[in-house]
């Protein structure tokens, strides 16, 4: 007869540490989902319990289980993938980072905001950094920042009375011209500032 496996009883640390994620809006959406279902099954509910309440797959539900019975709040993150390492050296990343929360008119570019095109020129030009679009991408979310509707650049908020302050838009505005292809908007002398665009 099947054994049925259950989770480990929890420490007072790890429960807070479960609650807090669980609770997150900063934390990666993964990271809330498993422990929640960590949290649902410490409550005693079966995995496919679990399953239905959170949205899961109860394949899921029983890889979150083993893994925390296994490694605690360690097995909730996402293991190394094989393949290809890093490119990048730690200073090189954090020159990546210092960037994206460095306000482009501080370092004399003009424009207000940042856009992945402009990340790019900028760490190749001046940095001597020659990386991917994608891979700025990648570094930005890997040390939890997010390019968002709510900022003109990463980490600084826009202003939140601007609509007031600015008054209705008038009809009678010309529409604004069709913009250069995104490579354009690499070239600081020529290039219009631009709010960054979140992604779909």
């Amino acid at each position: 007869m099947a054994t049925l496996v259950t989770l480990r009883e929890l420490t007072a640390d790890e429960r807070r540490e479960l609650e807090r994620l669980a609770r997150s809006r900063t934390e990666e959406a993964r990271l809330v989902v498993r422990a929640k279902i960590v949290l649902r099954l410490a409550a005693g509910e079966r995995p496919y319990q679990v399953a239905a309440r959170i949205g899961v797959g109860r394949a899921a539900a029983y890889e979150w289980l083993h893994r925390f019975n296994a490694e605690g709040l360690k097995g909730l993150t996402d293991h190394p993938r094989p393949g290809r390492p890093h490119t990048y050296t730690p200073d090189q990343r954090a020159e990546v980072v210092a960037a994206a929360l460095t306000k482009p008119q501080s370092l004399g570019l003009p424009f207000a905001s940042w856009t992945l095109d402009r990340l790019q020129a900028y760490l190749g030009e001046h940095k001597g950094i020659g990386i991917k679009r994608t891979r700025i991408d990648e570094i930005l979310v890997a040390e939890g920042l997010r390019w968002r509707k709510q900022e003109t650049w990463v980490g600084q908020k826009v202003d939140p009375e601007f609509a007031a302050k600015r008054g209705r838009s008038r009809r009678s505005t010309r529409p604004r011209r069709t913009g250069r292809p995104s490579s354009a908007s690499t070239r600081w002398a020529r290039s219009r500032p631009r709010a960054s665009r979140a992604p779909r």
